[in-house]
């Protein structure tokens, strides 16, 4: 493998106030997957700096909160129009780092996007209430303030979206951000603090810190934070939501996912074997909206397999900066390693592999598999069990809809699913039944518009309130009541009694 001296890594600084901090004694690699090359280094947070860190986000919340909410969303708009057209830069470094194609990469740029633009109407989502005369002289109004420092840990997987899907929400509510991104893919965190603060943001209310779980910890117990957003694995997931819980903190805490695609005998089979490549294996499958699991009922399954595994042929992998591929490689080699033990305990366990992605080879010390199909899988075969989070597409075979949708209800997990069909009556019978967070009626990847949230149900969240959209500003910030009474001096007497109105 290629190797590269260290005078050559480039040095992906903390971001704290208006200082770029340089990578202290203990350090972390960020490789180029295409490549399979260390290409810079980071470095790993302490508790010391993550308190510091909170002492200088606290210290610019107290001014940010003061600003007014006019300003607030005009310096949102200016983070939109920055963002929009500086696009492909920021797509390039999410290429160079994660791997996935620069036109998926531009996606995700766009869906990060829709978030900031939710957030230039913070005047409306900032809205309090009001009711007069609830008793006679006596109103009562209600209003949202920020909660002070707030937290946003990402995953590699969106290296952009996630922190607009958190970060900006946070900022327009009046709070201050640390945001620790991953440590496989940082740049992306650092070009956006860049760009907030050439939009106008002032300095401390929003800093990017590098590092691992050593990091994550300082986070969870530093009393300065006040709450914790979180996407990544279940187990992750379930350590976050009750360590920061236990330090008294609010948590919202997205775990993985095993997301099923119900295919029903009346379905266009040409659009659902299209539909089960392109959410199955985009971006390597390393999406938590990814299709992991065809579920094909009744006697559609030959044909179902055989047209999704025609479609696999024609798929492009390779360096996501060459246009004519269409899937990258993995984050790390310790990934793909994960994902091609999946695809070999396969058959062993009675599953029946019709496509290998381990045969496929590659001129490149990149960290690239090939897509894999799987067919004939059963729940307790690990390949469905757990969740791959990589090219891996299984087909589980059922005789009815009523099997289809017991299999998904009994699955552990609760973010996303699928129904493929012609027939009204079943999809909204299938919404109605469906124990899971987020559905698709013919739409493979439902990921809500901006104007929603996002999330799931069961063991994909930990936490009751979902991500971006009105339920972000719910968590965000805190309500106040305020009750009032004018009274003239000569209305004043002592009353001992529980107050009634």
């Amino acid at each position: 493998m290629t190797t590269v001296t260290e005078t050559t890594l480039t040095q992906i600084p903390h971001v704290i106030g208006a200082q770029r901090v340089d990578p202290g004694e203990r350090r972390g690699t960020v490789y180029n997957p295409s490549l399979g090359v260390a290409a810079g280094e980071i470095g790993l947070a302490d508790a010391a700096l993550v308190a510091e860190a909170a002492r200088v986000a606290a210290e610019a919340q107290k001014a940010w909160r003061d600003v007014g909410l006019v300003k607030r969303a005009q310096i949102m708009f200016r983070v939109r129009e920055i963002i929009t057209a500086r696009a492909d830069e920021l797509a390039r470094i999410i290429t160079a780092e994660h791997g996935k194609t620069v036109a998926d990469a531009r996606g995700e740029v766009a869906r990060g996007l829709e978030n900031v633009e939710f957030c230039t109407g913070l005047m409306h989502h900032m809205k309090g209430e009001y009711s007069e005369q609830i008793a006679t002289g006596l109103d009562v109004h209600q209003v949202r303030q920020p909660l002070g420092v707030v937290a946003c840990i990402t995953p590699f997987n969106f290296p952009a979206m996630l922190p607009l899907w958190m970060a900006p929400t946070a900022i327009a509510a009046g709070n201050a951000v640390i945001l620790k991104p991953s440590e496989r893919d940082p740049s992306a965190s650092v070009w956006l603090a860049d760009v907030f603060r050439e939009a106008g943001l002032p300095d401390g209310v929003l800093n990017v810190v590098h590092g691992d779980k050593g990091a994550v910890d300082a986070i969870l117990a530093d009393p300065t934070i006040k709450a914790v957003s979180f996407v990544g694995s279940t187990p992750i997931a379930k350590y976050i939501y009750t360590e920061a819980a236990a330090h008294g903190k609010r948590v919202q805490a997205l775990g993985g996912a095993k997301n099923h695609m119900v295919v029903m005998p009346d379905a266009d089979l040409d659009a659902a074997a299209d539909a089960a490549v392109s959410a199955g294996f985009g971006s390597a499958g390393e999406r938590c909206m990814a299709i992991s699991a065809v579920v094909a009922v009744g006697g559609v399954g030959d044909e179902l397999v055989a047209k999704v595994a025609e479609r696999m042929k024609g798929l492009k992998i390779g360096d996501g900066f060459d246009p004519d591929n269409e899937i990258g490689p993995l984050i790390t080699e310790a990934a793909r390693e994960r994902v091609r033990g999946f695809v070999a305990g396969a058959e062993p366990e009675g599953a029946r592999l019709v496509v290998d992605g381990r045969e496929q080879r590659f001129d490149s010390d990149g960290y690239f598999l090939g897509a894999s199909l799987v067919d004939e899988v059963k729940p307790g075969m690990a390949v469905y069990d757990e969740e791959v989070f990589g090219p891996v597409l299984s087909v589980v075979r059922v005789d009815s809809y009523d099997e289809a949708v017991q299999l998904i209800n009994d699955n552990p997990y609760g973010n996303g699913t699928a129904i493929f069909t012609r027939d009204g009556k079943t999809a909204r019978q299938f919404e109605y039944d469906i124990q899971v967070g987020m559905v698709g009626i013919n739409v493979p990847i439902p990921v809500p518009v901006g104007s929603f949230s996002f999330g799931g149900w069961k063991n994909s969240l930990f936490g009751d309130t979902h991500m971006y959209g009105s339920e972000a500003f719910n968590f965000y910030t805190r309500r106040k009541v305020v009750t009032s009474r004018w009274p003239e001096p000569s209305e004043s007497q002592i009353s001992l009694g529980f107050p009634t109105h």
